[in-house]
């Protein structure tokens, strides 16, 4: 009864507002859209959508179909894609998509020598998709998640990456800097910087601070790695990174690392897929580099 043609107009129906602009965005004629959807109610024996104005508004069972439409739509197209990139000899397209801020440095190092191995993949890195990806990956607007916090659903895989330890970063000049750890009730009177991102998500709350019902005495949000980490060096607050990364800043920035308490906060990178798709060649081998570059 419902064809892919109802949910294409639906959903045109719903971002152009009218039934001229979305006949013309479908390139139809305004009769030959309303007929196919009149025949649709028929069917259905209900309305999809009403109008008011020049404008229409889609129904409950409208609603019904335009939700279809945003799940079923976005899996056309990718597989439309990755069938016409078969036919004309292409490997496909990868498109990544980041929850894990701090990791687009390491992200790098993986990049190149996969462009060098796989001319023909095409790559696009989604940073609009940072803690927040799971959708976009349920809907296919990206092929892998890059996430520190895999949520695990019947239709996704999450492969473990590498580990690594969450640490606090302070001055080189900081009281702190003498200690190896740190404790919860020693950060009172810090500031923190963090990536602008729910307290709720981020560790040093959740595995840190609020399990000793401690706090920071401020807390503020710098979107980028560098920055941050320059107002760490300047001795203007504290900062929690991944180990790995400050090893790399260290090394040109005054500035140390701490353990949160006596076992520190252990973590890992994961890479988050569609099940059924790890196997696919161009897909496998970028998981298999990201494995062994750190």
């Amino acid at each position: 009864m419902l064809e892919r043609f109802h949910l294409e107009v639906l959903a045109a129906i719903k971002e152009q507002g009218t039934l001229t602009q979305a006949a013309e965005s479908l390139n139809l004629s305004q009769s030959a859209l309303s007929h196919s959807i009149k025949k649709l109610e028929g069917q259905i024996k209900t309305s999809v959508w009403q109008k008011e104005g020049r404008n229409l508004r889609l129904t409950n069972a409208g609603e019904h179909i335009l939700t279809l439409a945003g799940r079923v739509l976005p899996q056309f197209k990718h597989t439309e894609l990755l069938l016409s990139q078969m036919a004309k000899g292409e490997m496909g397209s990868l498109r990544i998509g980041m929850e894990c801020h701090p990791c687009y440095q390491w992200l790098l190092k993986v990049i190149e020598p996969y462009l060098e191995k796989w001319p023909n993949v095409d790559i696009d890195v989604k940073q609009e998709f940072q803690f927040g990806g799971l959708g976009a990956l349920h809907s296919y607007e990206i092929d892998i998640l890059v996430t520190p916090d895999p949520l695990y659903k019947p239709k996704l895989t999450f492969i473990p990456v590498f580990d690594y330890e969450h640490r606090l970063v302070v001055s080189s000049s900081h009281p702190l800097a003498m200690q190896s750890s740190i404790m919860p009730e020693q950060l009172n009177e810090e500031v923190l910087f963090s990536y602008p991102v729910e307290p709720e998500r981020l560790d040093i709350y959740s595995q840190f601070l609020n399990p000793a019902k401690c706090t920071v005495k401020k807390h503020k949000t710098i979107e980028t790695t560098e920055i941050m980490l320059q107002m760490v060096a300047a001795g203007r607050g504290v900062c929690a990174l991944p180990g790995w990364l400050v090893d790399e800043f260290a090394k040109t920035m005054a500035i140390k690392s701490l353990r949160f308490g006596q076992d520190g906060i252990k973590k890992q990178i994961f890479l988050g897929m569609r099940k059924g798709e790890e196997q696919i060649n161009y897909l496998s081998d970028f998981v298999a580099l990201a494995q062994n570059i750190r």
